[in-house]
């Protein structure tokens, strides 16, 4: 099949979670024989950040202005049988427009669904949802399950709605040697969020506050003198995706904090869940509905409700954590990698397809 797919970014993996789903899920798709074509605004902010330039196995294609790509685009269409428009996809709108003009079968994937239907729930429009909602499209796919998919159907009329969740390319991400710059008992690699900082507090900052004598590292940006550091915390601005690996491999433990939003949807597990897992990290967890979905708490993540269980968790024995860790990794191997979610997409498309077929069409196509 030929996708074209109109999306925020894949050439820029800098402050946002899409790139890295994308690069692998394309690579996927293409080693089962099918053919991408990816749409980017060429922007300021992933220009000057971009780190890949090429799509293997398919077509990246920068645009600056909407006119000047619509041509491209409509001639993309003519012949894909697969068309999918991304949330925060700067043009969404017109090229939903578009899509839903096309003979192609008609996708919409919600990548951000809990930041969408808080913006509904609010009363803010969302730029990237059509004025109409989401009706018109043959598939909507979202990046949460749950009670989500009801939502998507309540409130902007999705007709058919599947999850789609995140993924990782373990050929990417993958054990790794230690590396002395980051080894400490607990790790947290992220960016700074206002919405993460209470569980940041209390599962990072107050154990280091508690274990003086245990070492605690943070990677990431927008982190400034007024968070509480500690002479025990040491900080790392922003590590390249290439280092991720490494960062993962040196901590006894790393936590995983989940943005505000996804955290109270439930079943939305973020793509840095399953790259530490699949880099062979012992990973600790805030609690979210659902999480028991993907790893199984106790042998194959550890979670974490407040300070004590944080805690709880570093004093586990060096066995223990190495037990979960392989396990998650197995697990994650088996269900979570791009190449699972490029197969359930596949199934999921044909299943979208055979139920909007006439009834007495189908089994001949």
């Amino acid at each position: 099949m030929k996708f074209v797919i109109f999306g925020l970014t894949i050439s820029s993996s800098w402050g946002n979670g899409h790139a890295t789903l994308w690069r692998g899920l394309c690579k996927a798709l293409a080693r089962r024989g099918h053919r991408v074509v990816f749409f980017e605004r060429d922007v300021p902010y992933y220009s000057a950040t971009r780190d890949l330039f090429e799509l293997p196995g398919g077509e990246l294609i920068l645009y600056n202005d909407w006119r000047n790509a619509l041509p491209l685009a409509i001639r993309h269409l003519c012949d894909a049988e697969v068309a999918m428009v991304t949330s925060y996809c700067p043009d969404a709108v017109d090229a939903s427009e578009l899509v839903l003009a096309a003979p192609a079968e008609a996708v919409f994937y919600d990548l951000d669904t809990p930041v969408t239907l808080a913006r509904l729930q609010a009363g803010e429009t969302v730029p990237y949802i059509p004025l109409g909602g989401l009706g018109e499209f043959d598939l909507v796919l979202s990046y949460t399950g749950g009670g989500s998919l009801d939502e998507l159907r309540t409130r902007l009329g999705a007709r058919r709605v599947a999850p789609l969740y995140g993924s990782v390319d373990p050929e990417v991400h993958r054990p790794w040697p230690p590396d002395p710059r980051y080894q400490a008992d607990l790790g947290y690699l992220g960016t700074y969020a206002e919405d993460r900082d209470p569980v940041l507090r209390a599962l990072f900052v107050e154990p280091a506050a508690r274990l003086p004598q245990q070492k605690f590292i943070i990677a990431g940006s927008m982190y400034d003198h007024t968070f509480p550091w500690r002479s025990n915390i040491f900080f790392c601005n922003h590590l390249p995706p290439a280092d991720h690996p490494a960062f993962y491999c040196s901590t006894r433990l790393t936590l995983n904090v989940t943005r505000r939003a996804m955290a109270q949807t439930g079943y939305c597990p973020s793509g840095r869940l399953f790259e530490a897992a699949a880099c062979g990290a012992a990973v600790l967890s805030d609690y979210w509905q659902g999480i028991e979905q993907f790893f199984q708490p106790g042998s194959e993540i550890l979670l974490a409700r407040n300070t004590d269980d944080a805690i709880a968790a570093l004093q586990r024995s060096p066995g223990d954590l190495t037990r979960i860790a392989k396990a998650a990794r197995e697990r994650t191997l088996a269900e979570h990698t791009a190449a699972v979610r490029a197969l359930e997409l596949e199934k999921i498309l044909e299943a979208a397809r055979d139920r909007a077929m006439p009834s007495a069409l189908r089994g001949t196509a």
